[in-house]
Order: C-alpha cells, then structure tokens, then sequence
C-alpha cells in the first residue's frame, strides 16, 4: 500500500476540502494527478482554487498546463497553493504573499490546555481529559465562566459561524455577509464537515471548520472577532475541534502570527506554501 508524507495528506485534506464544496455548490473541478482545481463560479467575487497536492519535475511544465486550465476556465480570480514552492506564476500575472507553515498535529489528547473545560453531560473536553473523552453531536463545551464553543448542527449556528469568518477572518469577497453565500445550509450534510461556534457572554466571538476526509483532519478558516481577540478564543476552538477527532492528525496552514499558538497545542512544521493569487492574493 502506497504511503504518502505528511505533507502529502495535509494537501490531498485541503483539496478534499475544496472538493467537498464544489458538490454543494455545485462547482465545476478537476482532480488530477498532480493537482486538484475547483472553479468557484457562486458569484462573480469567489476566486478559482487551485492545490497543488505533489511534488513536480519542471515547474515549467506544471506551469503550462495550469496555464491552460486558467485560459479554458475564463479565470478572473484565483487563489492557487504551492506548498513545494517552485512556480512561478508572475508571467500569468499573479503575485504571491509571504510563504505559510502548513503544520500537523499527530493524533493523540493535549497535554495541556484551557483548564475546566467540559462539554454535554459534564465530561472534560480538553485539558486533563479523560482518555477517549469527546464532545457529543450538537454539545457545548465550556472554558471558564465566559466561553463557550458548540458545534453548529443547524442552519442558524451554521449561519453565525458564516458571518464569524467572513467578518473576522476576513473575506472580503463575501462581504457584506449574505446568508449561504460562503456556507450554505446544504454543507452540514456533507460527510466530513463540522462547523464550530465560539460566544463570549453569549456573542458570537469566534469560529471555524474542519473536514475529516477519512485519513486527516483540516482546520481552516480559524477567525476571532476584533472584539473578542486575546482571550483565547481561537485556542478553545481548537482544542475543541481536536478533542472531536482524537484518533487523525490534524492539518493546517499557518500564517506567521498564528504559528506561536500551533506549535503549544502540538502543531509541527512539515512544509511552507507560496499562495499565488490574480489578479491580487485571493481569501476565496
């Protein structure tokens, strides 16, 4: 049986990822070899998603080919990852940010954590859990007096954990907020997908998504609200998040000023990705 590198999985979670909202969306895509490309066509502001999911011989040849996927797909946005880091894509007229850890996390419970947290019926969530011990579907998990994460189960969770992201994160191709347009309903019925939902005092603080493909799970689009930032948010969601799948490593991209918090919960550097965007680096 073919074994793949932890940075391979981390790509084929992240492609999964986009192909599993190009079925609800309803996108067209492509899953090659080589590369997975989804064409986000919802409105005229998504940007066309390209992963770059293994190692290539002449980037020049990748190149070509990418070129000509851009051409027949009429690309006016895209956001395309390279976590080899060998393209160069300014000939197509695109520009890229700084590079981005992509980071795993073996499997296994945390060490250390938000003290006290516990979800449904009383069971500890993170810190000094029990072994095995996980959130229940649709359960709260409490850190502290203040802080609380669910999962959203519904389409008004779903809704909220939307609007966190796109105004947190941000997106500004999806601003101002408009209900399914990131995240339809239709998503919760995805296999894989799960939604979390942080509130401070009951107000939406902060939220993000994983997708659990079978072999990895992705963290993505982890954002707090400006109000709510350094009190720990983004820390509950992902301890929350991790505790759900204690049995998959876990896998995400980090930019510079996220990576201190990764690596405490665990997080290891396995690669660096060179986002390339057109006209300008996309947040599709």
């Amino acid at each position: 049986m073919e074994t793949y590198s932890r940075l391979e999985q981390a790509n084929d979670n992240a492609a999964d990822f986009w192909l599993a909202q190009a079925r609800v969306h309803d996108w067209q895509h492509l899953d090659r070899p080589g590369f997975t490309a989804v064409r986000c066509a919802r409105t005229t502001t998504d940007a066309h998603r390209v992963v770059v999911t293994r190692p290539y011989g002449e980037p020049a040849d990748l190149e070509k080919e990418l070129a000509e996927l851009l051409r027949t797909w009429g690309t006016t946005r895209l956001c395309l990852e390279d976590p080899y880091g060998a393209l160069d894509l300014a000939r197509l007229g695109c520009v890229h940010g700084l590079g981005m850890a992509v980071m795993v996390r073996e499997p296994g419970t945390l060490s250390s954590g938000v003290g006290g947290a516990r979800g449904a019926g009383g069971a500890r969530a993170t810190g000094g859990a029990e072994p095995g011990a996980t959130p229940s579907l649709g359960g709260r998990w409490r850190y502290g007096n203040e802080l609380t994460v669910d999962e959203a189960c519904d389409g008004d969770l779903l809704a909220s954990v939307e609007r966190t992201v796109v105004e947190g994160f941000p997106v500004p191709a999806h601003q101002p907020v408009t209900r399914g347009g990131m995240l339809p309903e239709s998503l919760l019925g995805e296999p894989g997908i799960r939604a979390w939902l942080a509130r401070v005092e009951g107000q939406d603080a902060g939220a993000c998504l994983t997708y659990d493909n079978g072999g990895t799970v992705g963290v993505y689009w982890v954002a707090t609200l400006p109000a709510h930032r350094s009190r720990g948010v983004a820390r509950a969601l992902l301890e929350t998040a991790l505790a759900a799948h204690p049995d998959r490593p876990a896998t995400l991209v980090s930019t510079l000023l996220a990576e201190p918090l990764y690596r405490k919960l665990g997080f290891v550097e396995h690669g660096v990705t060179r986002w390339w965007g057109y006209p300008a680096a996309s947040e599709a």
